[in-house]
């Protein structure tokens, strides 16, 4: 027989912890499910583990060291590194617009801003350079008054990168701003400090890991692009040429340095996974 103060305490507890989440333990799967989810899992599986059974593992060292390897290695790091460092400052903002101002058209802005998620990345590509070409809209008065021409460019190959990266930073900032309790900038601003010293001192602090996955998503995503990057700044070695653009070039004429290569952005999406698992991947 239980205590009375036992069951007070057990009594306390349900009340404080709410109703448990209960496993639910079924039997084996049914067959017409097995089969089809067996078979997508080999679908996306099958091809990586090609990609690593095939890999010139002997001579690794040799292809990653080449001077063209290098030269898109190092560029495709600058640039996806310099592609964050430009959505952090104009994504993260406009972030904040999204998640905390009022204003008609909210709707419409933030879908024009997730575009390019969808949108093809060539698409993306020409786009820039009808806005920022020679005789694009802008791109025309950039290189009459300032001398400024971006397309075929390393500033090119930064800016493609960042056009399809940014929305990335700002989904998962927004989201990361919507999920924050506002009330915390309130009570700031109520003790006097303005909205900007607010947003500085209170709400970056509140929002740092929500930028942080941002950023590495965008990171990852500059570093892998093709379809924008090679139409607005082509493929020239060791000023426009990435690691995708890279690999594309090297499966016509040097497999295994493709290989390579591939393997390297393989790495680093696993590495982004696995950095990412905390806030995506719940176990129960």
């Amino acid at each position: 027989m239980t205590s009375p103060s036992l069951d007070k305490a057990g009594a306390a507890d349900t009340l404080t912890a709410g109703p448990r989440r209960r496993r639910v333990r079924g039997g084996g799967a049914p067959l017409p499910l097995l089969v089809p989810a067996l078979i997508g899992l080999a679908f996306l599986v099958l091809p990586l583990v090609a990609l690593l059974i095939r890999a010139p593992w002997h001579s690794m060292p040799d292809l990653l060291t080449s001077t063209e390897v290098w030269q898109a290695l190092r560029l495709s790091l600058v640039c996806a590194t310099a592609a964050t460092a430009v959505s952090l400052v104009i994504g993260v903002p406009l972030a904040w617009l999204l998640a905390r101002v009022e204003f008609p058209g909210r709707g419409l802005v933030r879908a024009l801003v997730t575009l390019p998620l969808v949108l093809p990345p060539v698409v993306g590509g020409v786009a820039l350079l009808m806005a920022l070409g020679r005789n694009g809209v802008v791109g025309k008065w950039l290189d009459s008054w300032f001398g400024v021409t971006l397309p075929f460019t390393t500033a090119g190959v930064v800016i493609a990168e960042a056009f399809v990266a940014m929305p990335f930073l700002v989904i998962s900032v927004e989201g990361t701003l919507r999920a924050a309790d506002p009330r915390y900038e309130e009570a700031a601003t109520t003790l006097g400090a303005s909205r900007f010293t607010a947003f500085r001192r209170v709400t970056l602090p509140l929002i740092a890991p929500g930028i942080a996955a941002g950023a590495v998503l965008a990171w990852a995503r500059a570093l892998g692009e093709f379809g924008a990057t090679i139409t607005f700044a082509g493929n020239f070695p060791g000023r426009t040429q990435t690691m995708p653009l890279a690999v594309y070039l090297a499966l016509q004429n040097d497999p295994e340095a493709a290989i390579a290569l591939s393997l390297v952005l393989l790495a680093v999406s696993i590495a982004v996974l696995a950095g990412l698992r905390d806030r995506w991947m719940t176990t129960s």
